[in-house]
């Protein structure tokens, strides 16, 4: 997959931390917040799927009956 660079700007404190996280994992920041985006791209995805999949089967149910009693029925007061 082609590559393309991205310009961000962080607070500085955030990107010397980021640094020492890298160091610490023997990587660079642009490969730590590469795989936080393709993280979120990922679970955006999931969602989205588990969304429309769920939507198709709210579409085909079939109807159970429903509650046909009140609360009042049940108790007297």
């Amino acid at each position: 997959m082609a590559k393309r660079n991205l310009t961000l700007q962080v607070d500085e404190d955030v990107i010397r931390r980021a640094r020492v996280v890298a160091a610490k994992r023997g990587t660079s920041v642009s490969a730590l917040v590469a795989r936080a985006l393709d993280g979120i791209v990922e679970q955006d995805a999931r969602y989205e799927a588990a969304h429309a999949r769920t939507a198709e089967l709210l579409a085909t149910a079939v109807a159970r009956g429903g509650r046909s009693w009140r609360r009042d029925d049940l108790h007297q007061r």
